[in-house]
């Protein structure tokens, strides 16, 4: 069975472009807390609870992609679920719309409040520092945004996408996915995304752009108990 990078990414950018934001241990790895709730296990690693379990507060919850060794004793899986993950081969189509900015240090307060609205729990002080992210504001309020998020060697991930619930339907998010993904061709790298696999809307607005699928994987939410 061949193994592709993006079956594991979590571990994939930590050991590669991104091992400037992660905690490694032995066969385990995660990103900085403030980061983002991410952590990973090579591939095959059966052993990789214990130390795994070193990187992990007890009573931390955090998120496996992709692969998990066997969790039993001090481990409580909160949830399985499965996500799919698209690319993009070819530069997008821009639909039009109202300006957008690129989000500095100083958007980031306006970003974990959109987030929270959206996503609780994924998005953290130190998100924006694993790559570019996009905003469409409208007046003071942060309407809209798409930005980075994994990146290893040869791909890019598209994260971050979300829109206030004043705002939707205006097609904000699919200018902000359009830019972000042909940023990230224009450096050489392959855009990639996950999606809830039960997430029809939105697996259907990244379709008409131009994403293809590529695998549906498996997500654990897991917390250390012990």
């Amino acid at each position: 069975m061949t193994f592709h990078a993006l079956d594991n990414p979590i571990w994939q950018a930590l050991t590669t472009r991104q091992a400037h934001l992660a905690v490694m241990g032995e066969k385990a790895g995660r990103y900085a807390p403030e980061i983002a709730p991410f952590v990973a296990v090579q591939a095959g690693e059966a052993t990789a609870a214990q130390p795994l379990g070193h990187l992990v507060e007890e009573g931390e919850s955090v998120y496996l992609l992709g692969v998990a060794p066997p969790l039993r004793a001090g481990w409580r899986i909160l949830e399985r679920s499965l996500v799919t993950q698209m690319t993009c081969q070819d530069r997008l189509t821009v639909p039009p719309g109202p300006q957008v900015r690129v989000l500095t240090e100083e958007h980031w307060p306006a970003m974990l409040k959109l987030t929270g609205l959206v996503y609780p729990g994924f998005f953290r002080a130190r998100t924006p520092a694993m790559g570019t992210y996009l905003g469409i504001y409208c007046g003071d309020v942060l309407a809209a945004m798409a930005g980075e998020r994994m990146c290893l060697d040869g791909y890019q991930e598209v994260s971050g996408v979300c829109t206030h619930p004043n705002y939707t339907s205006r097609g904000f998010a699919a200018r902000l996915v359009a830019l972000a993904t042909n940023g990230i061709l224009e450096r050489g790298l392959k855009p990639f995304l996950h999606v809830s696999s039960t997430n029809e809307r939105a697996k259907g607005l990244y379709e008409r752009l131009g994403f293809e699928y590529r695998a549906e994987l498996p997500m654990w939410s897991v917390q250390r108990t012990s």
